[in-house]
């Protein structure tokens, strides 16, 4: 069992929804990125998604890009990436860590390495929006062999014809990402996502976490009503491309948990 199974046991026996946030590792730098991801359990994040910088972020919107591009600049890398793992591990053995990105980098560094890599510095799963399950051979098999979780994207142009494939190897939980275009765009509805989570959820037992266009308290709220849990992200890294301070960014990422949990 990883720790995100352990979160979602730990969740489901109390009643209580997953929150889930995104920031990109290194933003605006090492030092203040640091100090957010260590605050984000006591925000009362459940799960923390941590963004490898990359030059080319395709699925992302402008937020997640100049986000990206503010950690490259600041000397970030998919080495100093695993380094803020370990650093946030020193504190907290128990909070999953999964980190989304793309498979350039991965492919670069070598994916036995990589992997080996990963699982020792404390890492619990991995998003790679650019590898479908067409290519589960290059990462995802050999990533749950070495005992992280793989999860996949889901989304309303998945198909029923093509969700078995999509979650054919996925585990830890499935992202359905609420609308489609880039990360950033329009709000999520609940009244639209509730019945394509239901419908995702009859073809597999993996909690179903929402995730693109949630950005208030109530947003969260209504999102984790009907799925297992809700992801926020753009509205974080804005917050964080405004030079909020950590403790003001966390304050944010407070009032959106108490949102997710309230569902």
């Amino acid at each position: 069992m990883t720790r995100i199974d352990a979160k979602f046991a730990e969740l489901k026996a109390v009643g209580k929804k997953a929150f889930v946030t995104y920031v990109m590792a290194g933003d605006p730098n090492y030092d203040t990125s640091l100090v957010v991801v260590k605050g984000l359990p006591a925000a009362g994040v459940d799960i923390i998604e941590l963004g490898l910088p990359f030059t080319d972020p395709m699925a992302d919107g402008p937020t997640i890009q100049l986000a990206g591009q503010r950690a490259l600049e600041a000397g970030m890398s998919l080495q100093k990436t695993l380094q803020m793992v370990r650093d946030f591990r020193e504190d907290d053995d128990t909070t999953p860590i999964v980190l989304m990105g793309y498979y350039n980098p991965i492919y670069s560094r070598g994916v036995a390495r990589f992997l080996q890599e990963a699982k020792t510095a404390g890492v619990d799963g991995m998003i790679v929006v650019d590898l479908p399950p067409e290519e589960d051979d290059e990462l995802c098999i050999p990533a749950q062999k070495a005992g992280l979780n793989f999860i996949r994207l889901a989304t309303p142009t998945t198909n029923n014809k093509r969700l078995p494939k999509v979650l054919t190897n996925t585990s830890g939980f499935v992202y359905y990402v609420s609308i489609n275009g880039i990360t950033g765009a329009a709000a999520a509805k609940a009244i639209d996502v509730g019945p394509e989570v239901a419908r995702i959820k009859a073809a597999t037992d993996l909690p179903i976490i929402v995730g693109f266009g949630i950005r208030t308290p109530e947003n969260a709220r209504d999102i984790a009503s009907v799925a297992d849990g809700a992801v926020v992200g753009s509205a974080i890294v804005d917050k964080i491309a405004a030079g909020k301070s950590p403790a003001e960014v966390l304050a944010f990422v407070k009032s959106l948990a108490d949102g997710a949990h309230s569902a």
